[in-house]
């Protein structure tokens, strides 16, 4: 057997699920209750927070990209359809938001028609959280996870959106 040394198990991704709880995820239930809560509600803070808040952060902008990456995945996998075609116009929301934030370190911010935009996507994965069975949510998941680490190593697709710098140097 192959042992790991300790440098490269520190650079093994984290991932939110592992195959097991996808394994051991409902096929046919949606995600309990309260997990579906805590993903909601850490989606709508950052957005508000966005929206509102005095000093939005990269995790409030991060937690939206999630919810829009995670439902791109779903339409992309064929579990949903993206039937309002607002999908590419909230990735696009959220990249320009990011962009001109790094530029010219503003407060990172949606224009008008990005919040409309941005939140009427929420509000698909809000509702795709309510009605898929929790291992498609897993599933999704995982493959969004596994698709950013691809775009991150430089092997994304023709229309990924890769936001560089969005850190500062008080963010983990």
């Amino acid at each position: 057997m192959k042992h790991r040394s300790a440098k490269t198990r520190a650079h093994q991704p984290t991932t939110t699920y592992t195959l097991m709880h996808k394994l051991m995820a409902s096929p046919t239930a949606p995600m309990p209750q309260a997990r579906r809560n805590q993903q909601l509600l850490q989606m709508w803070n950052g957005l508000a927070s966005i929206e509102k808040g005095e000093t939005p952060s990269h995790n409030d902008w991060r937690v939206c990209s999630d919810a829009v990456n995670l439902l791109e995945t779903l339409v992309t996998s064929g579990a949903l359809a993206d039937t309002n075609g607002l999908l590419p116009d909230a990735v696009a929301a959220l990249a320009n938001a990011a962009m001109r934030h790094t530029q010219t370190g503003a407060a990172i911010r949606l224009n008008g028609p990005g919040i409309q935009t941005v939140r009427a996507v929420l509000e698909d994965y809000a509702a795709a959280l309510e009605m898929l069975p929790e291992r498609t949510i897993i599933e999704a998941h995982r493959a969004t996870e596994q698709r950013i680490r691809a775009i991150h190593q430089g092997r994304g697709q023709a229309h990924d959106v890769e936001v560089v710098a969005l850190r500062s140097k008080t963010s983990t």
